[in-house]
């Protein structure tokens, strides 16, 4: 393996180690490899190539930096083409030259086949980190390459072969991006607090769907059917332990509430008949149809 495959397998290995949501800050910082630091991207730039290295290392796409309007609103405009893509996503030039540096490492990790690292933001200064990305086609006419995906932790890094393994590898992606992008926006929506708890760490928290996403009524990624939770209300909420109704009061199940065994479940217990902590925008609310039919199946269960 020469100097160039080293480096990339380290900056693979160092971006996994970052977890499922890479911030700014994690990228920024790069990894060390032989006691020198390697960049992972160019702040400036959306496709990178450490100067220690003879091609491409990554291409990343920055979230919009909240403006007139929060964020996550349009979250879905963001990421339409992933959602839409079939086999490959479009990925545009470094301007309009196609003979530009950056738009020839592009072209040439699609004929050599490299391996990339795709960071995808998912809200402003947080990325997924998609790979191995593969650089599948290349138009200087209208300035964009196509990417498609390998499947997330494989250790055989080949691009695939077949239009059913890219279409594959795609929906695994968008699954990801989808529970990526309603965590963001949901905590982001409560100002990284639980819902019940008021838990200040944005890090601790889940976003629990109301309904679940198996649901393709009412189970969509999207703010009103989504709480911040701590993980131990999260896994109390999903056992059907604690339930919300309509009117965003929390109510303890009388399995709980007849135990005693320690603070953690006096701090459960003392919930009962709180009111949840609300968002900072109505249309934010928790959907009360949807908080009507998940208490139904915590009753149920008392």
């Amino acid at each position: 393996m020469g100097e160039d495959e080293q480096i990339r397998a380290a900056a693979f290995e160092h971006v996994r180690r970052l977890g499922e949501t890479i911030t700014s800050n994690d990228i920024r910082a790069g990894f060390m490899f032989n006691g020198v630091r390697i960049p992972l991207v160019n702040p400036q730039r959306g496709i990178f190539k450490p100067r220690q290295m003879q091609h491409l290392l990554s291409i990343r796409t920055v979230f919009p930096k909240p403006g007139a309007r929060v964020w996550y609103d349009d979250q879905k405009q963001v990421h339409r083409q992933i959602f839409e893509g079939e086999e490959s996503v479009d990925y545009a030039f470094m301007g309009d030259n196609p003979d530009a540096a950056e738009n020839r490492w592009l072209r040439e990790a699609m004929e050599m086949r490299k391996p990339l690292i795709y960071f995808l933001g998912v809200s402003p200064g947080n990325y997924q980190a998609i790979m191995p990305t593969y650089v599948a086609g290349w138009d200087a006419m209208s300035l964009k390459a196509q990417v498609t995906f390998g499947l997330p932790n494989e250790t055989k890094l080949e691009i695939p072969a077949s239009a059913l393994e890219r279409r594959y590898a795609l929906r695994e992606i968008k699954q990801r991006l989808h529970q990526a992008s309603f965590r963001e926006a949901v905590i982001s929506a409560y100002n990284g607090r639980c819902a019940l708890s008021g838990f200040p760490e944005p890090l601790l928290l889940d976003a629990a769907h109301i309904i679940s996403d198996k649901d393709e009524n009412f189970g969509q990624p999207v703010v009103p059917n989504g709480l911040p939770l701590s993980k131990i209300h999260h896994a109390a909420f999903d056992s059907h332990l604690i339930g919300i109704d309509p009117d965003f009061k929390i109510h303890v199940s009388k399995r709980l509430l007849d135990l005693n065994d320690g603070p953690m479940l006096e701090a459960l217990k003392q919930l009962h008949h709180r009111s949840i902590h609300l968002p900072g925008r109505m249309k934010d609310y928790p959907d009360r149809s949807r908080l009507e039919r998940r208490f139904q199946e915590f009753r149920q269960g008392m």
